[in-house]
C-alpha cells in the first residue's frame, strides 16, 4: 500500500539515504538537495513528502506554491530509489499527491518542468493528463513545462 507522509524529524535520515539511478541523476536532486529546497522554499509553503510502500520509505517529492502567474502549485522534485522503480509507485505516488493537491484547493493546476531527454518522466506525467504549456522558462531551455488542470481531471472522475 502506497502512502504519503510528510518529511519531520522522526524520517529525514531515511530519506536522504534515498538514490535514483546515475543514469537519472542529471534529471533530480538528491534527496539531501531536495530537503534542502524544501528549507529555502519554505516561504512558498514548500513540502517534502516521502513516499512509502507499506512501512518502507521508497520516494520523496517536494511541492511548493507559486504566487506568480501562473499561481499553481509546482511538482518542484519528484523520485523513486532506483530499487524501487518500476513497480507502479510513482504513478500511485503522484496520483496521489494530485489528489492531495485537488483537496487542499489553494490554486486549479500543478506545474512541473521536465527534462527534455527525460523520456520515463515525460511518459508519466503526459500519461496522468499533464499537457505542455508550450512556455519555455529562458533558465531551462533544455525543459518543457507541462501542466496538470485539477479541476479537469475532478469533473472526468
Amino acid at each position: 500500500m502506497i502512502f504519503l507522509k510528510p518529511i519531520h524529524e522522526e524520517n529525514w535520515l531515511e530519506a536522504i539515504q534515498l538514490r535514483v539511478s546515475d543514469s537519472q541523476k542529471n534529471f533530480v536532486a538528491p534527496a539531501v538537495g531536495i530537503l534542502a529546497r524544501a528549507y529555502a522554499y519554505r516561504a512558498c509553503d514548500a513540502r517534502a513528502l516521502a513516499i512509502y510502500a507499506d512501512e518502507k520509505m521508497v520516494g520523496l517529492a517536494l511541492i511548493r506554491d507559486l504566487d506568480e502567474e501562473p499561481a499553481c502549485y509546482e511538482l518542484q522534485q519528484f523520485m523513486i530509489d532506483e530499487k524501487y522503480q518500476r513497480r507502479g509507485y510513482g504513478r500511485q505516488a503522484l496520483r496521489m499527491i494530485l489528489e492531495q493537491l485537488r483537496r487542499d484547493n489553494q490554486y486549479d493546476c500543478v506545474e512541473v518542468c521536465v527534462r527534455q531527454d527525460d523520456l520515463a518522466a515525460l511518459h508519466l506525467y503526459e500519461s496522468e493528463g499533464f499537457l505542455n504549456t508550450g512556455y519555455t522558462d529562458p533558465n531551462a531551455a533544455d525543459c518543457k513545462n507541462l501542466m496538470f488542470d485539477l479541476n479537469k481531471d475532478a469533473a472526468d472522475a
